[in-house]
């Protein structure tokens, strides 16, 4: 039988298409990817006029939460689902975007090596490429300092061993040297050969001490940040790579000091009280400084960081605002009243820090107990089994009692200790405390309720502990007649309960990262900023509590419940306050917190942080800085992002 053209040309196509789709087919098993691989590789490919899908893309996005009631909790918790969302609709997708929004917001280019930085990041799926403000904050006021001066003090800050700094050298894309180690550096050290080769010569001085050091004084402060807005600028060409061959860097091949060695101007403050030196950093109109204003009635300062109704944190930053809170938390916080390793400056140095309180101008890195392998501080899965339904109802928490230098007589004005006071059913037998609790004649509204006996609720739903005391003086042994120190609780021990309590120790927590990842609710109490903040947000990945504890009753009254509902009173009889049980709103805090630390808490985000810290530092470090950086308008990295001239136009 003859066949026609026409029919010849359909089997010609057929044959064609079986031909391809073998090979292509072969093409991935050979590469062994799956069904489900071919897919998302098919669904990047650009097409030209439809829109760029950005690589975050496949993320699902949980519904917002609607509140069953009108707690200020699940208030809160509607309204950081509102700026979560506005902060995750704000992303940049294209090197482009990222590049543009870049000069928009802090008015200059990007620095030398932005590109490899950005390649950097995208390989290793970071979330939002343009959360760094941290960076950028620590950073700007050095632009009001000569790059000289700023690499002297870089280079020589390590030299006195009593002053607690270690010193970094990289030269030729190597750590070259170091200088007064310990385990701090020698770690940071292993995160920075992971990005070394990308860096430039530069001298980093690393605080060694757990405290921060640098309190410039609020009007420094300003000049500095003046100084800075001037010499904003966008040249419409730039050299592309940092300057090589500049002075005062550290002289590697000799032990002789410098000519000149400028003084950092440490001074010792320790067990003094640190408010003395913070408030000169707070604005002559802040509560900090003014003295008449420290006398202003206490809810109405309150009133700007938490609700009136049950002391609930509004605003995590503010809360813990020295300038602002200060002159309440000054004898309630161990580093506040008593600091046991206090050395700061009133000067701008360029220290390294990993974690500081507002008022601080240290530079920030991620803390070493989040990049070193520990079982104290890492978050192993296998530690953490159950689900939270079948979690224990309970709060937990163990630790020593560092914080401050204690004696027989400040003792109680310690944090930690004050934390074990108040969650110990014996210590509020006889103690009354304020929440919540529901209006009679209004279901689902509340009223301060002032006479909570909270004795039986800690009974039954706190485990709160010391399992060792230590930075007494002279000694410990008045806490013998005190507290029943109690046996230490590993993280498979913690993890069986469904809310872990982070406080402070001398400095930051370092169980906060493991807390975050694991399957219960974080509730956290803290002074201290860390590198990590601005992606975290209270109310939605951890729930936020004053450093004072005021609303410890309030919160876990409302995630546990207590008391019995209005109609079901016996009639004539008035009972305690009575709140409805919120499981689901722990339970979706507790997913919400775990499911975002795993895609903004990773080793490969401690890397990028990094990487982008030191990038913006040898820029700053550059007596060339105003002329240096990346100029171009990110269209090199179009075919790497995907983007089309049609999405472009689209865009």
């Amino acid at each position: 039988m003859k066949i026609s053209k026409p029919r010849k040309r359909v089997l010609f196509l057929i044959v064609a298409f079986l031909t391809v789709f073998a090979l292509v087919a072969n093409f991935f098993v050979f590469l062994g990817l799956t069904g489900a691989d071919i897919r998302s590789q098919f669904s990047r490919l650009p097409l030209p006029g439809l829109p760029l899908k950005p690589w975050h893309s496949d993320e699902k996005a949980e519904g917002p939460y609607m509140p069953r009631d009108a707690h200020p909790i699940s208030q809160l918790m509607a309204e950081a689902d509102r700026i979560w969302a506005t902060y995750e609709n704000s992303r940049s997708t294209t090197f482009r975007q990222t590049v543009g929004k870049y000069r928009r917001k802090y008015g200059r280019h990007p620095p030398p090596g932005f590109d490899k930085w950005y390649r950097f990041a995208r390989a290793k799926k970071v979330h939002n490429i343009d959360d760094f403000d941290q960076i950028m904050d620590d950073l700007r006021p050095f632009w009001a300092v000569e790059p000289k001066v700023l690499r002297n003090l870089a280079a020589n800050m390590w030299r006195d061993d009593k002053d607690g700094v270690a010193g970094i050298h990289i030269r030729d894309h190597k750590v070259a040297k170091e200088n007064n180690k310990s385990w701090r550096s020698e770690t940071l050290i292993t995160l920075i050969n992971k990005i070394v080769k990308y860096l430039p010569d530069m001298d980093i001085a690393m605080n060694r001490l757990d405290q921060p050091r640098v309190v410039v004084p609020w009007e420094d402060m300003q000049a500095h940040l003046q100084k800075e807005l001037e010499t904003r600028m966008i040249p419409p060409m730039t050299n592309p790579d940092c300057t090589t061959g500049l002075d005062n860097l550290l002289n590697l091949t000799s032990e002789e000091e410098p000519t000149h060695k400028e003084d950092p101007e440490w001074f010792p403050a320790h067990g003094k009280q640190y408010m003395d030196t913070a408030k000169l950093a707070c604005p002559p109109e802040s509560r900090a400084r003014n003295s008449e204003l420290a006398k202003a009635d206490v809810e109405d300062v309150e009133a700007r960081y938490k609700t009136r109704l049950g002391g609930i944190i509004t605003n995590f930053n503010l809360s813990s605002d020295l300038c602002t809170a200060g002159p309440e938390i000054q004898d309630q916080h161990g580093f506040l009243y008593s600091g046991s390793t206090i050395i700061p400056t009133k000067r701008l140095v360029p220290i390294f820090s990993e974690c500081k309180v507002n008022v601080n101008s240290d530079i920030l890195f991620p803390a070493n107990m989040y990049w070193k392998h520990d079982e104290r501080y890492d978050y192993d899965q296998k530690h953490d089994n159950l689900d939270w339904e079948h979690k224990e109802n309970s709060i937990i928490w163990r630790g020593v009692t560092s914080g401050g230098t204690q004696t027989v007589d400040n003792w109680q004005r310690m944090h930690r200790q004050r934390l074990v006071k108040i969650l110990n059913a014996t210590e509020m037998a006889d103690q009354a405390v304020r929440i919540l609790t529901e209006q009679p004649e209004k279901q689902g509204e509340f009223e301060n309720f002032r006479q909570f006996h909270p004795s039986d609720f800690a009974a039954n739903h706190t485990d709160i502990g010391f399992t060792g005391t230590m930075s007494c003086v002279p000694d410990c042994k008045f806490y013998d007649n005190v507290f029943t120190i109690k046996p230490t609780a590993p993280f498979p021990e913690q993890f069986k309960h469904k809310f872990l309590v982070d406080v402070d120790g001398h400095s930051f927590s370092g169980r906060w990262h493991a807390f975050l990842e694991s399957k219960s609710l974080g509730i956290k109490s803290t002074i201290f900023r860390e590198w990590h903040d601005s992606r975290l947000f209270a109310w939605r990945h951890f729930v936020p509590m004053d450093n004072r504890y005021d609303d410890v009753y309030s919160i876990l009254t409302y995630f546990l419940g207590v008391g019995t509902p209005p109609n079901q009173q016996f009639a004539g009889r008035q009972e305690d306050a009575y709140v409805m049980e919120h499981e689901a709103e722990g339970k979706r805090l507790a997913n919400q917190g775990r499911e975002w630390a795993k895609k903004v808490l990773r080793r490969d985000d401690i890397e990028i942080y990094m990487f982008r810290l030191l990038l913006e530092y040898g820029r700053i470090m550059d007596d060339n800085r105003d002329r240096i950086g990346y100029s171009g308008d990110g269209g090199e990295l179009d075919k790497y992002d995907g983007v089309t001239p049609t999405d472009e136009l689209a865009h």
